[in-house]
């Protein structure tokens, strides 16, 4: 029968067109391949995961210390400034990375390009994680003016190593992130044209109706 196919099976015998198999295949495989889109690049995905965790504790950590000191000096808004600036940066990625959690377990997206988007290693982290950067090199530059303008007496010395050093870790940060970006579009440029220099050697092989009888002639009579 050349429009349908018979399955057998003990005790009955059904017929069932090759078109409603490959449809219902069809409609199976978007879904499967949506719960592997989040999953994809893991060396990345592991990369900017630990990158925001690391950034998530170093900011947490850094902005309480200095809500802690502010109250021990006389000039304490610099502490106070700095302190919450660092701990709703620290926010800011957490919430990113449980949104990103939430999405993940509810499957309620499920579009290519969000899911990419939202996913760890996806363009979402490496451009928080350089707002975060920037972020505390403008704090650390803030402090330095500040120090140089104003001068804060005996808390001048502790804003100004501390506009250093928060000078020097978000330019690190940045730089970083540069970096990455600079790597991922060459792997995919790479990738591109290994796919295209490729893609002359595919090979297409028709098979006609009366060969395709004969071969199963000769297989039977084997």
């Amino acid at each position: 029968m050349p429009e349908t196919q018979v399955f057998y099976q003990p005790g009955q015998t059904f017929h069932q067109r090759p078109s409603l198999y490959l449809d219902l295949l069809q409609q199976r495989s978007p879904e499967e391949q949506v719960e592997l889109w989040w999953f994809r690049e893991p060396r990345q995905s592991l990369l900017c995961y630990c990158a925001s965790v690391a950034l998530i504790l170093g900011l947490g950590l850094g902005g309480v210390a200095f809500l802690s000191t502010s109250g021990s000096s006389v000039s304490s808004e610099w502490r106070l400034g700095v302190g919450a600036t660092l701990c709703l940066l620290s926010l800011a990625l957490l919430l990113k990375q449980l949104l990103s959690s939430a999405i993940q377990d509810t499957n309620c997206v499920r579009s290519r390009r969000r899911i990419d988007q939202l996913k760890s290693g996806g363009r979402a982290d490496p451009a928080l994680i350089l707002v975060a950067g920037l972020a505390v090199t403008l704090c650390g530059t803030v402090l330095l003016c500040a120090t140089a303008t104003g001068g804060r007496g005996d808390d001048g010395g502790d804003a100004r190593v501390s506009g250093l050093v928060m000078i020097a870790a978000g330019l690190a940060t940045a730089l970083a992130v540069v970096g990455y970006a600079v790597l991922v579009r060459l792997k995919r440029k790479r990738e591109h044209s290994r796919r295209r220099t490729g893609g002359g050697s595919v090979r297409v092989f028709c098979v006609s109706g009366g060969q395709a009888n004969q071969a199963r002639r000769e297989t039977a009579s084997s």
